[in-house]
């Protein structure tokens, strides 16, 4: 196929609106159900490349749950232990490899994977279409689909969800362009590799990255290479825990990255875990009552009286004390930045979060501040030398 027609383009008063190759070759994609727009075409081939980097660099399995062009959630096949699967919802589901890298990714932020674009680095198994059956999302795209994962899928969303096959051994051309106001911009793509290599000059006295935060580093920064700029991204467990995209200061996309990463951690706290929903309370309507809950937005709840829609008994308030308390347990975090940090703020905001360790492109002429920042918390940090802005 040359051409596919879509029914407009990002918002439905740009129309027409189409998929073709400048070189006049055929599409590397093939629709096998529904009838993906433009904005999920964009999610979808920005979140391939991420996964297939992914897979390519860990060698394991990998998933992205992309919004808005820019992922919020990514991760890799390892394996859940019983708190993660139950915060996940799939603690009552048999998970293969590939369907464990997509409940890492979808659960690394729930709120904002409501809708998502899936994309897998591996064939759609059935397990993986099971557990997607059950999700509010858009589309996958994948380089396959078994028989039975393609017929899961097919049911879901009365029948209209997006199935995207991508031919995994299609490479683009080394010159890409995009055009803005009617001015064409070209550039060469960005091919840089994303490897150990990267995490070798290591600035900081504690210079001991164990194999767990290189792999998590790796996730982090493939991630951010995939992120829309100024973009910040903590890992951990073989996943992404907080993305913080778009932001024009860098000190706002750590704090942002920095408080999904500490609601994804507090949702693990046996206060949360515990909590007494009602049995038909659906999925994203927990994850919204837990966001509220976690937060001190729940006292407003309990004063509005508001709190029987959810729970069967009034939970106790989860006080920052009990919070603080919590988020000092979370540990051996990896945080990645697409540029240099500029200040020590930065870091100051990550420790905060259990970070111990960094990968950063360097290069600020306060490099020497951020750096004694991390000294003062034993912090690793690699510069990469690497930028990372993507838009």
């Amino acid at each position: 196929m040359k051409e596919l027609k879509l029914k407009y383009g990002c918002n439905p008063n740009q129309k027409p609106a189409r998929l073709f190759m400048r070189n006049g070759g055929e599409l590397p994609i093939e629709v096998l159900n529904g009838n993906p727009g433009y904005i999920n075409f964009m999610d979808a081939l920005n979140n391939w490349q991420l996964v297939k980097e992914l897979k390519e660099a860990t060698g394991l399995p990998a998933a992205g749950s992309f919004k808005h062009v820019s992922p919020a959630g990514a991760a890799v096949a390892v394996p859940l232990s019983d708190v993660l699967q139950k915060i996940y919802f799939v603690d009552d589901l048999k998970l293969s490899p590939i369907a464990t890298a997509y409940a890492r990714a979808r659960g690394a932020d729930r709120m904002s994977s409501y809708g998502d674009f899936v994309a897998l680095s591996d064939v759609c198994d059935a397990a993986t279409a099971t557990l997607l059956k059950r999700e509010v999302s858009d589309g996958i795209i994948a380089p396959g689909y078994t028989a039975e994962a393609l017929e899961i899928l097919k049911t879901k969303r009365k029948g209209t969800y997006n199935v995207i096959k991508i031919d995994p051994n299609y490479i683009p051309e080394l010159i890409e362009r995009k055009e803005i106001f009617g001015v064409t911009f070209e550039q060469l793509r960005n091919n840089v590799k994303i490897t150990p290599e990267l995490l070798k000059n290591i600035p900081t006295k504690n210079k001991n990255f164990t194999a767990e935060a290189v792999r998590d580093l790796i996730v982090s920064l493939i991630a951010l290479k995939y992120t829309q700029s100024n973009s910040v991204c903590y890992a951990k467990d073989g996943q992404t825990i907080g993305v913080g995209a778009g932001q024009q200061s860098r000190v706002h996309c750590t704090r942002l990255a920095g408080g999904k990463a500490d609601n994804w951690w507090l949702r693990q706290c046996p206060k949360v875990l515990n909590l007494p929903f009602k049995a038909d309370i659906r999925r994203p309507d927990r994850d919204n009552t837990i966001d509220v809950y976690i937060s001190d937005a729940y006292m407003d709840v309990l004063r509005e009286g508001t709190w029987q829609q959810f729970f069967t008994t009034k939970p106790e308030p989860f006080t920052r004390e009990e919070r603080t308390e919590w988020l000092a347990k979370n540990t051996d975090v990896a945080l990645g930045s697409d540029a240099f940090f500029p200040f020590g703020d930065n870091i100051e905001r990550a420790h905060k979060s259990g970070v111990k360790f960094i990968a950063q492109a360097g290069g600020s002429i306060r490099d020497d501040n951020v750096i004694e920042t991390c000294d003062k918390y034993n912090m690793v940090m690699a510069m990469t030398g690497v930028r990372l802005f993507h838009h």
